[in-house]
């Protein structure tokens, strides 16, 4: 049958792009290094250091699942093939549904792994940190401000990946006026650091008992949580520690005692606070987390040689300084002014639906290829 003479075309067209993934993957490297530390873990005393260890477990894993996946596509354009064969034998057109079905979930995956080969960064395979700020404008920001968190929370939900709540300041009558999470999962940074930025909102605000249209901003700051190995020098004397009372949204984010902490970077001015843990030596140890990352980031991003070189980024958040826009009136649309990839549905993108924007990115900073230069 016709139908199943063009999936084999179709098939056939999709082989190179196997082969150059499996070249761009670098799997023979791969494996030799799975054997090396598979070895490594088989040696008396490799539980001797217990932190090793467990980074040398969690490594065979990632290139395990790395060899498995690719093995896994192969697996399946051959039974897609096979289908193709019988369905062209017996003019069996019942097979056809399957056959589009997993045609299409074949290249969705091909260009998903595509898309985690262009993530070569140092600190790409990392968690991230992000920190919501909300801009000027009161409660009409704090609202666009949660609703910011909970589209991101979302997105990792979506994904499979797990958040943890490290910071959180309500609004004066509504949302947020900061807040800071930790979303645990491989590549996350590498795929939400083209996220960092200023956020716009236009809708008719339902603050606004006159019903009139506003315009808000929002800024997220994303960081890579750094491994405890990567040196930096952080100068005890450098460090203010200021102790506060918890609060959060109904308290359901936090434990209300005089836990929280806030860590100032006095050579940068960089601050970074943490109230959800149980101690104050808890929530200091996340914070020097997040100031270690905070100061690594800004050093690469600035190639400067020492901390004291380094000031603290401020993101301008007001009109002319977003990275996208999201419009619920007059129109629904939601746009990124670095890649003018835009979409109607912005229901779905505050649900969490953001592959589009992110592989939007990731290919714009792969080619350079930029709507506007920033």
């Amino acid at each position: 049958m016709l139908q199943f003479d063009e999936y084999k075309v179709k098939l056939n067209a999709l082989l190179p792009a196997l082969d150059e993934l499996e070249k761009a993957l670098d799997l023979e490297s791969a494996a030799r290094e799975l054997d090396m530390l598979e070895a490594e873990s088989a040696a008396d005393g490799f539980w001797d250091n217990l932190e090793k260890s467990q980074k040398v477990l969690q490594r065979i894993k990632q290139l395990r699942d790395k060899l498995e996946d690719q093995k896994a596509r192969r697996e399946q354009w051959d039974d897609l093939m096979v289908l193709c064969e019988m369905g062209s034998e017996e003019e069996d057109e019942s097979l056809l549904p399957e056959l589009e079905s997993e045609f299409a979930a074949l290249t969705e995956n091909l260009e998903q792994a595509n898309l985690q080969t262009l993530l070569t960064g140092e600190y790409d395979s990392n968690s991230a940190i992000l920190t919501f700020h909300a801009g000027a404008g009161g409660t009409e920001a704090q609202d666009w401000a949660q609703m910011l968190y909970r589209m991101y929370t979302r997105w990792a939900e979506r994904r499979g990946f797990t958040y943890k709540v490290i910071d959180y300041l309500d609004g004066d009558e509504a949302g947020l006026k900061s807040a800071t999470i930790s979303i645990e999962g491989p590549n996350v940074y590498g795929y939400l650091k083209g996220e960092h930025g200023v956020h716009r909102l236009v809708r008719v605000s339902p603050f606004d008992s006159n019903a009139r249209r506003h315009t808000s901003f929002s800024a997220l700051e994303v960081m890579p949580e750094i491994p405890d190995d990567v040196e930096i020098d952080i100068r005890p004397e450098d460090i203010e520690m200021q102790v506060y009372r918890s609060s959060g949204a109904g308290g359901q984010h936090v434990n209300k005692t005089s836990s929280a902490v806030r860590l100032i970077h006095k050579p940068t001015g960089i601050a970074v606070s943490s109230q959800t843990e149980r101690s104050q030596f808890q929530n200091r140890d996340t914070c020097m987390k997040m100031l270690r990352s905070k100061l690594i980031q800004i050093k690469t991003q600035e190639h400067l040689d020492k901390i004291s070189d380094i000031k603290g980024v401020q993101l301008k958040i007001e009109w002319g300084s977003q990275i996208r826009s999201y419009v619920f009136m007059p129109y629904t649309l939601v746009k990124d002014t670095r890649t003018a990839f835009e979409t109607s549905n912005v229901n779905a993108v505050m649900d969490g639906e953001l592959d589009g924007f992110i592989n939007a990115y990731l290919r714009a900073l792969a080619t350079g290829n930029w709507a506007t230069k920033s």
